[in-house]
């Protein structure tokens, strides 16, 4: 396992900001990752993307250290120059052998994130190994690895409660939403089209709800997610003079100041002054405070669904006893795994070797009293063989296996 490697780049070593510098679109990943296995004289990668990290997991004969490293920065962009490659090799984190196999299977569990129980990452594994596989950047070493990975990620999201408090702020706020028992008919108004209305506004369609109404300051993304919803686009201009009413005001924008104003509240609602649902997501608040005091509103901001997120991440930590107790049996279980498989591997001409004996048996050796032979006796003949043949296959990978089980 020596030559399997993991260099890591996460939001806790590098920052969010600089995690962006090593996105590779998808059309460019196959020719930059070929050009790093070429340049770095590499079997097998598989290049992983999120929001929080980039991971390269490779197969190299050579040892990954400061000078292989710089050399790999080199090759993954040949654009940096060196200052910044000498910034990323003192924020690097480098796995290797079983070490590397362990801190994969973390990742994949959601131990290793941002947000422990995340479970999406699972998904991101999984799909990151299916194109490095689809486009032969990987090989057989990657593969054993990534089945692990995977499985053993599956048992702790299925044995353990790790994710099923949800913490994230958009999935409470939903979960607060759902618990007011609105009619899915409701007029929902989305001020902001940026991730956090959009993924909101995902959880509202997946659920139901059909009516909505987008501003965002950029039409072309109101648009966008107009399209998705099925509902209309406006430009932000146009929010003070919305009619038509609301039952869900969903808000989220960079404002620096409360874009929602007790005048423009008023305009929204027109002539019903019955209570509301307001969610704010936004940080600063997009809401004055003012209408809190001064209109009926249900409320959903951001500060009360920290408090239950942080509430739910609490509970979420506790299952990390269970969870680590999953992922070192996992490890001790593909040492085992990765043996028999180097063993398979080195065995697998066997077959062949006997196929070819067999054959210069059968056609040449004993040929000539082959030929004097009854038809019924041939018949009889190659039974024995086939059995014969099927047990010089198995024999020696059990006895293989069985001498690699007294050595433990």
């Amino acid at each position: 396992m020596i030559r399997f490697n993991v260099i890591a780049f996460t939001h806790n070593s590098i920052g969010l900001d600089e995690i962006g510098k090593f996105h590779v679109e998808t059309e460019e990943v196959v020719s930059r990752m070929n050009k790093v296995k070429q340049d770095m004289n590499i079997s097998e990668i598989m290049y992983l993307s999120t929001c929080n990290r980039v991971e390269f997991i490779f197969v190299a004969e050579e040892e990954v250290d400061a000078d292989f490293l710089a050399l790999f920065l080199k090759a993954f962009n040949s654009d940096w120059d060196h200052h910044r490659i000498q910034n990323y090799l003192e924020k690097a984190k480098t796995w290797n052998g079983i070490n590397a196999v362990n801190h994969l299977i973390e990742v994949a569990s959601s131990v290793d994130s941002m947000v422990i129980g995340e479970r999406e990452i699972i998904t991101q594994v999984r799909n990151a190994y299916e194109f490095s596989r689809k486009h032969n950047l990987s090989g057989d070493i990657i593969r054993v690895v990534i089945r692990q990975t995977i499985e053993t990620a599956k048992k702790v999201y299925t044995e353990t409660t790790i994710a099923t408090k949800p913490v994230s702020v958009v999935s409470l706020a939903y979960h607060s939403l759902n618990e007011k028992d609105l009619e899915l008919n409701a007029r929902v108004v989305v001020v902001g089209a940026g991730v956090t209305n959009t993924n909101m506004c995902r959880f509202l369609k997946k659920h139901g709800f059909r009516h909505y109404t987008i501003y965002n300051r950029s039409v072309d993304k109101a648009e966008v997610l107009a399209r998705f919803t099925g509902g209309i686009a406006k430009p932000l201009t146009e929010l003070p003079h919305h009619t038509g009413g609301f039952d869900i005001l969903v808000t989220c924008t960079g404002s620096q100041d409360h874009l929602i104003t007790p005048a423009i509240y008023k305009q929204l609602l027109g002539k019903d002054d019955s209570k509301k649902v307001v969610i704010d997501l936004a940080i600063p608040s997009d809401l004055d405070p003012k209408l809190v005091k001064d209109f009926a509103i249900d409320h959903i901001s951001v500060e009360f669904l920290k408090t239950i997120a942080d509430a739910n991440l609490k509970e979420r930590k506790k299952e990390l006893i269970k969870v680590r107790q999953i992922i070192y049996e996992a490890v001790e279980e593909f040492k085992e795994i990765f043996k028999m498989r180097q063993v398979e591997l080195k065995m697998r001409s066997i077959p062949e070797r006997v196929k070819e004996i067999r054959s210069t048996a059968v056609n040449q050796v004993f040929s000539k009293e082959l030929s004097q032979l009854d038809a019924g006796s041939k018949e009889v003949l190659d039974k024995i063989l086939d059995y014969m043949e099927k047990k010089y296959v198995s024999v020696p990978m059990l006895m293989a296996k069985e001498m690699l089980m007294k050595k433990e």
